[in-house]
C-alpha cells in the first residue's frame, strides 16, 4: 500500500469518527435543551401514578399536559387546590379524555395498523385499558356519567370545525355495565318543536350525563341552525329544547348546562360567548369571558367552569363564576380536557 493511499485512508476515518462524535454531541444538546425547555417554558413534570379514583388522595385535576417536553399528551394530575404546582404524569396519553367515577375515556391516536387512526379507550381507576373500539374520524368531544357507567364521543368525520357549517359529526354512547353500543345518535328518534324529524343533515355533539345515568343533553344541528336535545338513552329518543345552544355542560347539581352561544356580529372565525342557562325557568345569563370559547366546558363545583383557551403550547385552563360576575382568571397553563375528581 502507497503512503499516499494510507494517508487517504487515515483521513477518511478521522472524519467518519469526528462526525460520528458530532452527531452524538449534538444529540446529548438537543436532548438536554429539550429537558430545559420542559424546565423553563411550563411546570415540572414528574413520572408516577396517576388514579381516577374518586378517593384518591382529595380533590386532584386530571388533564392532558401540553408542556412541551417529552411528557406532552400523557395524562397528568395535580391537587385541584395548588394547580401551579409539579405535575405528576402518567405514560398514557389521549388527544381528547374525560373522567368520572373511577372511570376515564381516552380518544387517542393509534398507529398499530397500516394506516393511522383513532380509537375509544375506556380507561379503569388505574388507567388500565378495559377496552377500545376504533373511531370513524377526528376525535373532538368526550364525556363519562357522573357515576362512571356511560362514556360518550364525537368525532369529526368531514370537516375540521364548528366555527363552519362544512362539517359532520358522528356522537357515541357506550353503556359500560351492559355493553350497549349506540354507534350514532342519529339513529335515536327526534323530536322537534313537538313532532317527528328526520332530515339526512342532522349532526349532533357535545353529549353531557344526567345523573340518572338514562338522561342527557347534547347539540343538535340541522338547517343551517343549533339545538339543545334532552335525550332518553332506554327510549333511544331525543327532543328539543333550545335554539344557538352548542357543547352543553350539566351543572353538578342538575338545574343548569353551561354553552357556548353564537353571538351576532362576532368573527365568523370566533362566534361564541359562554352563557349558563337555567333548564327550570329558560333564562339565560352571560359569563365575563368576553373571548370566543370554542370547548365543552367543565363545571369544578355548582359556582365555577373551566374551559381552554389557545396558549403557547396549544391550551390553556381559565375558571370563571357560574353567576355571571367577578372575571375570568387563568387556572394552569399548558393542560386541555381538565376532569376534577374527589
Amino acid at each position: 500500500m502507497t503512503l499516499q493511499r494510507r494517508i487517504l485512508i487515515f483521513a477518511v476515518s478521522l472524519a467518519v469518527l469526528t462526525a460520528v462524535g458530532l452527531i452524538a454531541v449534538l444529540r446529548a444538546s438537543s436532548a438536554a435543551h429539550e429537558k430545559d425547555r420542559t424546565r423553563a417554558d411550563g411546570p415540572r413534570t414528574d413520572r408516577g401514578d396517576v388514579s381516577l379514583a374518586p378517593d384518591a388522595g382529595g380533590r386532584r385535576i386530571v388533564f392532558r399536559n401540553m408542556a412541551w417536553g417529552p411528557h406532552r399528551d400523557e395524562l397528568a394530575t395535580v391537587a385541584a387546590d395548588a394547580p401551579e404546582r409539579a405535575r405528576t404524569v402518567s405514560g398514557v396519553s389521549c388527544l381528547r379524555f374525560h373522567a368520572a367515577g373511577g372511570t376515564g375515556i381516552c380518544l387517542q391516536a393509534d398507529r398499530s395498523g397500516v394506516q393511522d387512526g383513532y380509537r375509544a379507550v375506556v380507561l379503569d381507576a388505574r388507567l388500565k385499558e378495559v377496552s377500545a373500539r376504533p373511531l370513524a374520524g377526528i376525535p373532538t368531544r368526550a364525556r363519562v356519567s357522573p357515576d362512571g357507567h356511560l362514556a360518550a364521543w364525537t368525532v369529526f368525520v368531514g370537516g375540521d370545525s364548528y366555527a363552519g357549517t362544512d362539517f359532520s359529526t358522528r356522537t357515541s354512547v357506550l353503556d359500560l355495565r351492559t355493553g350497549r353500543f349506540d354507534a350514532s345518535l342519529e339513529d335515536f328518534t327526534i323530536h322537534k318543536d313537538g313532532k317527528p324529524y328526520r332530515s339526512a343533515d342532522v349532526n349532533f355533539w357535545g353529549v353531557t350525563f344526567a345523573a340518572d345515568e338514562r338522561t342527557f343533553y347534547a347539540t343538535m344541528a340541522t338547517g343551517g341552525r343549533t339545538h339543545l336535545v334532552r335525550g332518553d338513552l332506554a327510549g333511544r329518543t331525543v327532543t328539543t329544547l333550545r335554539e344557538n345552544v352548542e357543547c352543553p355542560s350539566l351543572s353538578p347539581d342538575g338545574t343548569r348546562v353551561v354553552f357556548k352561544k353564537r353571538v351576532a356580529g362576532l368573527p365568523a372565525e370566533a362566534p361564541w360567548r359562554l352563557h349558563v342557562l337555567d333548564l327550570a325557568s329558560g333564562a339565560e345569563t352571560p359569563l365575563a369571558e368576553e373571548r370566543s370559547v370554542d370547548d365543552q366546558v367543565v363545571w369544578t363545583d355548582r359556582g365555577t367552569v373551566v374551559y381552554s383557551l389557545p396558549g403557547d403550547f396549544g391550551a390553556d385552563l381559565y375558571a370563571v363564576p357560574a353567576d355571571g360576575s367577578g372575571a375570568p382568571a387563568r387556572l394552569m397553563d399548558s393542560a386541555l380536557a381538565p376532569a376534577f375528581l374527589g
